[in-house]
């Protein structure tokens, strides 16, 4: 089995190998040829998530898991509150391949959808970009969003406006105009929002948002979190990874809760990768991808790092 340390995967995985990583997977789920497993989460206390999500890309031939969770005291340790590791299985013999960090390649991950969905299903004329939140999968949701569409601004919200330095940095870098603005402007601006957030009560309304705008919600991955109202996704056509997930524990759960939102008016992102869905319905429509985080981009992007370690002999291999 090759351990592959979180310390290596910068070198081995780019935001683009990461996007068509996702772009690959997306499609292979979209023609059912791999599937995610039930995910498992369970709540610690004192805010800590920890779970496990698996699945079975026949396509990639992947087999795996990702186990980690979110653990909100870790920052004051200096380390980032998302913690998770991803094991590589042969999907014939069920023989352990490889255990890879998840800390990177779940963010890279993460951005490459909400990426994927912008590139899809945002207006080509999009030009300001909001971003509702400001941690640390934030930057990479920034700088993944600027790869797929020409902004000309970017303006943000977050709970706690102190933390929004480091996005003003990262647009600094960019090239990008930066502004911190109230949600009420940030609505009435940006054409793409992206919410990244792990907060348990909406702070995007309806209200907030005009037509023709495209969301990437990349926060809920949880029972009882939620970053948009649930009227907005009543209004709008929403999109997803897997769509199970989505009215489980993604964004949609509130919308189906409250009988807004039938499951079977989500259409998967992949359904468009392949052709088999148009995409945005027309100019003025709002759309809305609910990012709930899926096994199989956890297993493409570790797949990817894998290939690349054993390439460049890298890595640690043990026996098993």
């Amino acid at each position: 089995m090759l351990i592959i340390p979180e310390a290596l995967i910068a070198d081995l995985l780019s935001p683009q190998d990461a996007f068509d990583a996702v772009e690959a997977c997306f499609k292979a789920m979209a023609m059912a040829q791999a599937y995610n497993f039930p995910v498992v989460r369970e709540a610690l206390g004192e805010g800590r998530q920890y779970g496990f999500k698996s699945g079975l890309d026949r396509l990639g031939g992947q087999l795996g898991v990702k186990a980690g969770g979110y653990f909100p005291g870790n920052a004051a340790r200096g380390m980032i509150n998302h913690q998770s590791s991803i094991f590589l299985f042969d999907p014939e013999t069920g023989r352990p391949q490889a255990m890879v960090g998840g800390n990177l390649l779940t963010a890279l991950r993460t951005a490459a959808a909400s990426a994927l969905s912008i590139d899809r299903l945002a207006r080509r004329d999009a030009r300001v970009l909001g971003m509702v939140g400001a941690g640390h999968q934030a930057g990479f949701q920034l700088r993944a969003a600027a790869r797929v569409r020409q902004f000309e601004k970017v303006v943000a919200w977050n709970l706690h406006p102190e933390m929004l330095t480091n996005l003003a940095a990262i647009a600094a870098d960019l090239g990008l105009p930066f502004q911190a603005v109230t949600l009420e402007q940030l609505g009435a601006e940006a054409d793409v929002i992206i919410t990244i957030t792990s907060a348990p009560a909406a702070s995007v309304l309806n209200a907030h948002v005009r037509a023709g705008t495209h969301l990437a919600c990349m926060g809920t991955d949880t029972k009882g979190k939620q970053e948009v109202e649930a009227s907005l996704l009543a209004r709008a056509a929403v999109f997803t990874d897997e769509v199970a997930q989505s009215v489980t524990i993604g964004e949609a759960q509130h919308a189906v809760a409250a009988g807004l939102l039938q499951p079977q008016a989500i259409t998967t992102l992949g359904d468009v990768l392949i052709g088999r869905h148009a995409g945005r319905p027309s100019e003025n429509a709002v759309t809305l991808f609910d990012g709930t985080g899926v096994a199989l981009q956890d297993l493409a992007v570790a797949a990817k790092v894998v290939e690349r370690a054993r390439a460049m002999g890298l890595g640690y291999e043990v026996a098993v």
